[in-house]
């Protein structure tokens, strides 16, 4: 249906500070080697069907990602937009749990530390996707992006949606705007793995 614009949205691969369990946030951390074998089995999955874009976060680990969707699904371009980037972890970036713990207390969650609040990522996530569904009506889009930023920015666009499950890295999200609706008819499927 042309009226109908189909945004697929893709966390990026695993990372080594996502296997370590610490805030990434802005820090540019590249896919290790099981998230660019991730990366290629989404591709893979992705082949199946046709896609018009591919939109990406700037960030090395969802560029890396994105560049070897596109060119597996025969897309040259890739729309890099920063505002689809992880939420801001401020001082916490690069820690653990148990670093964060040790620095700061049990409580560090209630201290200013420049952590960027989800409601602030979900702004600028749910400002992204509207103005690319607004900009390609009725097409298929990828679009690739990190796991706190996607799932703020659902909860903000889809009433209704359970988002309380996070999402896995490489895991594929389906979303529909029509008539001015967003409809998410897919959340964190990971068959391909």
């Amino acid at each position: 249906m042309a009226d109908t614009t189909k945004l697929t949205l893709i966390r990026h691969g695993v990372t080594h500070w996502n296997e370590e369990k610490r805030a990434q946030g802005h820090t540019d951390v590249q896919l290790n080697e099981e998230g660019l074998r991730q990366a290629e089995k989404v591709a893979r999955r992705l082949c199946a069907s046709r896609w018009d874009r591919v939109y990406s976060s700037d960030l090395i680990r969802a560029r890396q990602t994105a560049e070897i969707i596109a060119r597996a699904v025969g897309i040259p371009e890739i729309h890099f937009d920063e505002r689809l980037r992880e939420l801001h972890g401020g001082l916490i970036e690069g820690m653990t749990m148990d670093e964060r713990i040790a620095k700061w207390g049990e409580n560090w969650r209630e201290l200013d530390l420049g952590i960027e609040r989800p409601e602030e990522g979900a702004e600028r996530g749910t400002a992204s996707l509207q103005a690319i569904a607004d900009r390609h009506p009725g097409e298929s889009i990828l679009v690739v992006s990190h796991g706190a930023i996607l799932r703020n920015t659902l909860k903000k666009l889809v009433e209704e949606i359970e988002a309380e499950t996070l999402l896995d890295n490489t895991s594929v999200t389906q979303l529909e705007h029509k008539q001015g609706r967003w409809l998410c008819s897919l959340y964190n499927c990971t068959t391909h793995l």
